[in-house]
């Protein structure tokens, strides 16, 4: 999995672009709920390093994610999958991310934080 966290594979025999390979992806990793909103992405050299590619082949991926408002570059800070919705959405969003990453650092299983956060919504486990 890498520095990307999430398994992202080319196919060398396909005759769709590997850039295209990426962007479609990490699209659909995002789509599935892989690459959560506020998620930060691996520098550009960093990915590329990891799938074996140029620089100049991942960084158009980048750009045309962001094209597609599903990812934002902020700078020096890097990339990271886009917020959407209404400031709410985009707060909870933020607050998701964050307990993701807490629970990660105190090494819970990602299954019992999500029975920790449903009990806190008041849903079944």
């Amino acid at each position: 999995m890498g520095e990307l966290g999430f398994e992202l594979q080319l196919d060398d025999a396909s005759g769709v672009p590997p850039f295209e390979q990426v962007r479609a992806r990490i699209r659909d990793a995002i789509s599935a709920g892989e690459l959560a909103a506020g998620a930060r992405l691996p520098t550009v050299r960093a990915a590329a390093a990891e799938l074996g590619l140029a620089v100049n082949t991942v960084a158009r991926a980048y750009r045309e994610l962001e094209a597609d408002a599903l990812i934002e570059t902020r700078g020096r800070l890097g990339s990271f999958v886009a917020t959407s919705g209404s400031a709410a959405q985009r707060e909870l969003q933020r607050l998701a991310r964050a307990y993701a990453d807490r629970a990660f650092a105190l090494g819970i299983p990602a299954e019992e934080a999500l029975g920790l956060a449903r009990a806190a919504l008041g849903l079944p486990a």
